[in-house]
């Protein structure tokens, strides 16, 4: 019934639409599927139509928290669930993007147009930082070591900025050289450290982008696969065709224990 796959370094639950049952629930399944030790240790719950040659593949991303975001590392993970190559149009929690499927690395082109951007510093903070908004909000700084971070005291504040009313998430970027970077990332929904945020990673390489005019980056995030970033273009801080592609694997399958079952259909023999 649940089927794994990850990119980045975080994992995903998905559910073919065709095959959810009557009770499905994305965000209280999420609540329950996702949790460490009581769940799975899944980074985000997707529930996936069938794709259908000549129109957009539909899905919808739950965080753990239950709420519906747009992912772009679960969009692309998706891509292992499937067997074509090739690009194709694709909604995910009703964002608009491409996925590009090759060997060994599937591309997803983040959404575009008007206020799909990177705004430099907007907060009043003591290092170079950025906002970048790709459909869910995001706070980049560039700090001069990602390794000796404390993410549990650093983050927390910035993530619930008061000058940020619908929160970020929070990625600390670190320059090596030229067209390669750390990046570490906490994530809202998760609220605490993943082992790569996407789009963190995205909008970190279109604001690096924008500073130095080298339009494709390789970041190393906490997980073992790096991520590259590419972005055609940057006109005051709105970019055109902005990239993240690396490796996606397909984890397999998980029949769901009875308890669990149980856990899922409660609330509608709740409500009854």
């Amino acid at each position: 019934m649940l089927t794994l796959a990850s990119a980045s370094g975080n994992v995903f639950g998905y559910v073919w639409a065709e095959d959810a049952p009557a009770f499905f629930d994305g965000p209280r399944w999420a609540k329950v599927l996702c949790p460490r030790g009581e769940g799975f240790g899944l980074d985000g719950l997707f529930l996936v139509q069938r794709p259908t040659p000549g129109q957009p593949w539909r899905m919808d991303h739950w965080e753990p928290d239950g709420s519906l975001t747009f992912c772009s590392n679960g969009t692309r993970a998706a891509a292992a669930l499937v067997d074509t190559q090739g690009e194709q149009s694709l909604n995910s929690s009703g964002s608009e993007v491409r996925i590009r499927i090759a060997p060994g690395e599937v591309a997803l082109r983040l959404p575009e147009g008007p206020g799909f951007d990177v705004k430099e510093n907007p907060l009043a903070l003591d290092v170079p930082h950025a906002f970048g908004w790709t459909g869910t909000p995001h706070l980049v700084l560039d700090v001069p070591d990602t390794r000796v971070l404390d993410l549990e005291t650093l983050a927390p504040p910035l993530r619930f900025h008061p000058d940020l009313p619908e929160g970020a998430n929070v990625s600390f970027v670190q320059v090596l050289e030229p067209g390669r970077a750390r990046i570490r990332s906490w994530e809202r929904g998760v609220e605490g450290e993943t082992l790569c945020c996407g789009q963190g990673a995205a909008v970190a390489g279109a604001w690096l982008a924008q500073r130095t005019g080298l339009r494709s980056w390789v970041f190393q995030p906490a997980g073992a696969d790096s991520v590259r970033v590419s972005v055609a273009s940057m006109v005051q801080g709105v970019w055109s065709q902005l990239w993240i592609g690396g490796p996606v694997r397909r984890l397999g399958r998980v029949e769901l224990d009875p308890s669990i079952l149980e856990r899922l259909a409660w609330n509608v023999r709740g409500t009854c």
